[in-house]
C-alpha cells in the first residue's frame, strides 16, 4: 500500500511538472522521500496500534468423550461429522452386567425391607429391641445407596451426546472394550454450540485493544469475502508468563515477547456456526486511535481477501 501511495504521488509530481504547474527544483526532487517519510512516520507505523492485525483462527470446544463405566461395546449408532443434539446415543455398553446388579440389590433390598417391618412390629409388641429396628434400618438405608449407585451404573451404559455437536473421527467399534480411564477417551466430541474466534496481536500494537471495537476478517476458507466481529476480550495471560508450581528454583531462560490473544464474537450467528474449525485467515481490529489509518487497513484486508482465492497459506 505504502508504494502504492508513493506511485501515485510520483504520478501526480510528473504530470504537475510536465504541465509547467511546478518548477522541478531541488525541493520537488527531494519530495518523494519526504513523502515516504511522512507515510511511515504519520500513518503506517501508527496504524500498527491504530489499527493493528493479526493472524486469526476459528475454534469450538472440544469434550473428550470418557465412559463412566467399563464394559464390552454392542452399538456404535453414531456416524462421522453427523449433527447431534444434546442426548443423543453415542455408543451403548453391554448392561447386563449392571442389570443383573441392580436386580440383586433390589432383591436384597426387598428382603431387607420385610425384615424391618416384622422388627419393627415385635418391638411395638415389645417382643423385640429397638436396636434391632435401627439395625435394620441402617441396612435398608444402606442397600437403598448401593441400588441407587448401581442404577446411575446402568443408566451409564448408554452413552449420549453432552451437548450439541457432531463427533469426528469415529474409531470405536461393536466389540471394543472401554474403561473409565480420563487419559484414554473413546470419542472427540465437537461442541458447536459456540464458535471461538481469536486473533494473535504483537504487544507493540495491543495497547488500545479494548473490547467492543470493530474486527474484520479475511478467511481461506471465505474468499474474497469479510467476516465482522466484535472484540469480546482480550486474554489477561498467556502461557509464557504463567507461573506454576514446582519444587525447583528459578531458573534463567529466554524470554521472548509472545503475542497476546484477543477473543472475537462474530456478528453473523449463522455463519459463526457454519465456519469448520480450524479455518485461519487475517485479521484486524479497529481501535478509536489513528482513524486515518483504519482505511488503508480495510483495503489491505480486502486486498488480502481477493489474493486468498490463490494463496494456499
Amino acid at each position: 500500500m505504502i508504494v502504492f501511495l508513493l506511485n501515485v504521488y510520483l504520478v501526480v509530481l510528473f504530470l504537475l511538472v510536465r504541465l509547467r504547474v511546478i518548477r522541478f527544483n531541488a525541493f520537488w526532487k527531494a519530495s518523494p522521500f519526504l513523502v515516504l517519510l511522512l507515510l511511515l512516520v504519520g500513518l503506517f507505523v501508527p496504524m500498527g496500534w491504530g489499527a493493528p492485525s493479526g493472524p486469526a483462527i476459528i475454534g469450538r470446544m472440544s469434550v473428550a468423550i470418557v465412559p463412566d463405566v467399563a464394559g464390552e461395546v454392542i452399538e456404535v449408532p453414531v456416524q462421522p461429522n453427523a449433527p447431534l443434539r444434546a442426548g443423543d446415543i453415542l455408543f451403548q455398553i453391554d448392561p447386563r452386567p449392571f442389570r443383573s446388579q441392580v436386580a440383586a440389590l433390589e432383591a436384597q433390598l426387598s428382603f431387607a425391607r420385610l425384615r424391618l417391618e416384622q422388627m419393627t412390629q415385635l418391638q411395638r409388641s415389645q417382643a423385640g429391641r429397638a436396636f434391632d429396628v435401627e439395625q435394620r434400618q441402617s441396612e435398608v438405608q444402606q442397600l437403598q445407596a448401593e441400588l441407587d449407585g448401581a442404577r446411575w451404573n446402568l443408566e451409564k451404559t448408554t452413552v449420549r451426546a453432552p451437548g450439541d455437536g457432531y463427533v469426528t473421527n469415529v474409531a470405536l467399534r461393536k466389540g471394543a472394550r472401554v474403561a473409565n480411564l480420563p487419559l484414554s477417551p473413546v470419542m472427540a466430541f465437537i461442541d458447536t454450540s459456540s464458535t471461538i474466534a481469536v486473533i494473535e496481536i504483537q504487544q507493540i500494537d495491543a495497547r488500545y485493544v479494548a473490547p467492543g471495537q470493530q474486527v474484520e476478517m479475511a478467511l481461506k476458507f471465505l474468499p474474497g469475502r469479510i467476516v465482522t466481529g466484535r472484540v469480546e476480550a482480550v486474554l489477561q495471560a498467556i502461557a509464557s508468563g504463567q507461573v506454576q508450581v514446582s519444587g525447583q528454583a528459578a531458573s534463567a531462560r529466554t524470554v521472548q515477547a509472545a503475542p497476546f490473544v484477543v477473543r472475537v464474537a462474530l456478528d453473523d450467528a449463522a455463519l459463526a456456526a457454519s465456519l469448520p474449525a480450524g479455518s485461519t485467515g487475517t485479521a484486524a481490529i479497529f481501535t478509536e486511535h489513528v482513524t486515518a489509518s483504519h482505511v488503508i487497513r480495510r483495503v489491505l484486508l480486502r486486498q488480502q481477501a481477493i489474493l486468498n482465492y490463490v494463496l494456499p497459506f
